[in-house]
């Protein structure tokens, strides 16, 4: 991990404890546009929906958009993530994209779905779903457009827009720079930067962080801006779902946090 990246030349003697942050997450690539099965990891498309099982509804009846799932059967294994089931992501077609700015848990615009077993058989799914409305460009992605999605395990270090670097280094970390601070943070937020689909690891932001450290809370998934999809939250964002670990060992995905921000 040491070598496999550079760090400004002040940093370079705080290596050994950037390292110490080092964690293992689930890097996640888009494939090229294409229909794949109703079971398979993808964003936007036909997702899973066992037959009986009711569409997510925002309060005023109309129904949320599908932005993705994941199949954890397909991806590499990384506690305390489970080793199976599908979570999947649906999202409201609003100015914010279904989020809520004064409670990020507040599942009325947007919704986390867990399937525990997944029924690989056509007959038992449902494949007939509501029609599109016309979401006029109030959503960061094409929900009719399907891209599958593969996986790998990688290792990483604490970016410093995750809370996690300053509780690791001190919130005044970078004042010990003096005139260099803003140039030393600029040269090492390019070098260190948590950027693109993930599982698991550290978060990237463009704006804050929205955890509380006294309310730690893991990233369920991570979906980055992506020229390939045409996938765009506002203004190059990125998109995050957090989740307690008491709620995902417990397979609980009711109290999730949906978090948006861009430049």
């Amino acid at each position: 991990m040491s070598k496999q990246f550079q760090l400004p030349a002040a940093m370079e003697p705080f290596r050994a404890k950037l390292l110490e942050t080092k964690q293992p997450f689930i890097r996640i690539k888009a494939g090229p546009l294409g229909e794949s099965a109703l079971w398979s990891s993808k964003v936007g498309g036909k997702p899973y929906m066992p037959k009986g099982t009711a569409w997510p509804v925002a309060p005023d009846g109309k129904e949320l958009f599908f932005l993705a799932q994941i199949n954890f059967a397909e991806a590499p294994a990384l506690a305390p993530f489970p080793a199976k089931g599908i979570v999947q992501f649906f999202i409201n077609d609003d100015d914010l994209y279904g989020m809520d700015f004064d409670d990020g848990e507040n599942p009325d615009t947007f919704r986390v779905l867990f399937h525990p077993e997944v029924v690989q058989d056509k007959a038992a799914l449902q494949t007939s779903f509501p029609k599109l409305r016309d979401y006029d460009e109030l959503l960061p992605h094409h929900p009719e457009e399907s891209y599958p999605l593969r996986f790998e395990t990688e290792e990483e270090v604490a970016g410093m827009t995750d809370y996690r670097f300053h509780r690791h280094f001190g919130t005044d970390f970078f004042q010990q720079f003096g005139e260099q601070e803003w140039q030393v943070m600029n040269d090492f937020g390019k070098a260190i930067r948590p950027q693109g689909h993930k599982i698991g690891g550290y978060a990237y932001f463009t704006q804050d962080d929205p955890r509380r450290p006294e309310d730690p809370m893991l990233l369920l998934f991570q979906l980055d801006s992506d020229e390939g999809m045409d996938l765009m939250w506002g203004d190059m964002g990125v998109g995050h779902f957090f989740i307690r670990e008491k709620d995902l060992l417990a397979l609980d995905f009711s109290r999730v946090l949906y978090d948006w921000d861009c430049l």
